[in-house]
């Protein structure tokens, strides 16, 4: 299933205590989409899955990270 048959669901880090921030579509199996919350009409980034999980790994071990 992708999202031409499923709709993208949108969520926001559980970290984030505003609006102000990056929202994640998670839950197509071959992609992971992210957009600004502030501008979520103009585009988003797209990402292969196993992409997005090497950016996720590398940023938990960036210093300053989740701060």
């Amino acid at each position: 299933m992708n999202s031409a048959t499923q709709p993208l669901i949108w969520r926001t880090s559980t970290y984030t205590k505003s609006d102000s921030c990056v929202e994640v579509a998670d839950n197509d199996p071959e992609r992971v989409r992210v957009r600004d919350t502030k501008a979520r009409g103009k585009g988003t980034v797209t990402a292969r899955r196993d992409a997005w999980g090497v950016f996720v790994e590398y940023a938990k071990r960036t210093p300053g990270a989740g701060s």
